[in-house]
């Protein structure tokens, strides 16, 4: 593993992660330059780039690497893939976590930030790409977009779909480190939690479940959803975006509780474990996969989920007997979705307080890591022997 120290970061640090990587792996770390004030180029990646290019060259010259694959963002990094393979034709491939050509809010404004963000990923994608050899990402509708606009790539790169999936020795972890999910109070509240950032495209699905609840104040008078992480801090009263919006509907602070700030991942999943559910926001964009539903396998909590009616997790949910999935459809009228919604809450709660969900385990297996990394192997065999 080749990366950047992380004492060059900006970001604050979870030590904790340290326990997640296996025993005896390599980790090769380079030097970065640093943040300038004022700050003129933040990017890890760019600020890393040539040192990440010198050690990953030195590595290439000293021992026989078959394969590099990069992981973006940071989305520069694609750029070290095409040079080490014009240097020493060493195959290389590029995992999307996020889509590099992306229009932001704001990106349609001429000589915005978010407007040169976009250029400078429509310049540099394309060569980048040039000679990948593998590309994959949560699912196909995250690399589907590059395929199309660099359609030679249909047939000289591999493609592959692959979520993050979920790692059972997680669990024994949280249990060494004994967390508890401290943001609860001590009532007996059914508690569901969100964890992670408010995507501006979920607004719609969260505004539909609001509007339930300020309808159905009696149904959700046992009820408590915790937002954490959402990435809005609350200084100096200054209320974030999921606050202003209960407070539209008339919710409470009782029904709504919101800790803006990032948690670390252990703290989550202690979150998550002390839960009575694992709240599940998606998207109005159909390829959104959301990672929370591995938190809640890991720590078997029964997930509510507002997802697309294409999101590749829904039938998975059903299945396993994880939760509910209401879906949405831009076809259905918001009355109608959120006529789902009250129906789903009702029968989501009964099975809660009853302790009625299965779990059946076997059909999560194959989103297991175990599991996962098995095609992919498979793949880059294909490709370097």
């Amino acid at each position: 593993m080749l990366t950047v120290d992380e004492k060059y970061y900006e970001e604050k640090l979870d030590p904790e992660l340290l326990q997640l990587i296996s025993e005896g792996q390599r980790i090769e770390k380079v030097s970065a330059l640093p943040v300038t004030r004022p700050r003129m180029v933040g990017d890890i990646g760019l600020r890393g780039f040539f040192q990440l290019i010198q050690r990953a060259s030195k590595l290439i010259k000293q021992e026989k690497i078959d394969f590099v694959y990069i992981f973006i963002p940071s989305f520069y990094l694609a750029l070290i893939g095409k040079v080490l393979f014009m240097r020493f034709g060493v195959r290389y491939g590029i995992d999307y976590i996020d889509p590099w050509v992306h229009y932001f809010p704001g990106s349609e404004k001429k000589f915005s930030r978010h407007w040169f963000s976009t250029l400078v990923a429509k310049i540099l994608e394309p060569w980048a790409v040039s000679a990948v050899s593998l590309i994959t990402g949560v699912s196909e509708s995250y690399y589907n977009p590059v395929l199309k606009r660099n359609p030679h790539l249909i047939s000289t790169a591999k493609t592959h779909a692959m979520p993050y999936g979920w790692d059972s020795s997680e669990q024994a972890v949280l249990t060494r480190l004994h967390k508890r999910g401290y943001l609860y109070g001590d009532d007996t509240k059914i508690r569901l939690v969100y964890a992670g950032a408010f995507l501006p495209k979920s607004k719609e699905l969260l505004v539909a479940f609001f509007k339930v609840i300020a309808n159905n104040p009696l149904l959700f008078s046992d009820v408590c959803i915790h937002f954490i992480g959402t990435g809005k801090n609350q200084i100096e009263g200054i209320e974030s975006s999921i606050v202003q919006l209960a407070h539209q509907y008339g919710l409470s602070s009782q029904v709504i509780m919101e800790y803006p700030l990032r948690l670390s991942y252990f703290d989550v999943l202690a979150h998550v474990r002390d839960a009575a559910g694992v709240f599940i926001l998606g998207s109005t964009e159909p390829h959104y996969t959301p990672s929370k539903l591995f938190n809640a396998i890991i720590m078997k909590t029964p997930v509510f989920a507002l997802l697309h009616r294409d999101c590749s997790v829904n039938d998975v949910i059903r299945s396993a007997d994880w939760g509910v999935v209401c879906e949405y459809d831009e076809q259905l009228s918001q009355e109608a979705f959120c006529s789902d919604i009250e129906k789903k809450v009702i029968s989501w709660k009964l099975k809660t307080i009853n302790n009625e969900w299965s779990f059946i385990q076997e059909k999560v297996e194959s989103l297991s890591v175990e599991q996962l990394i098995n095609p992919l192997a498979s793949i880059m065999h294909t490709i370097i022997r």
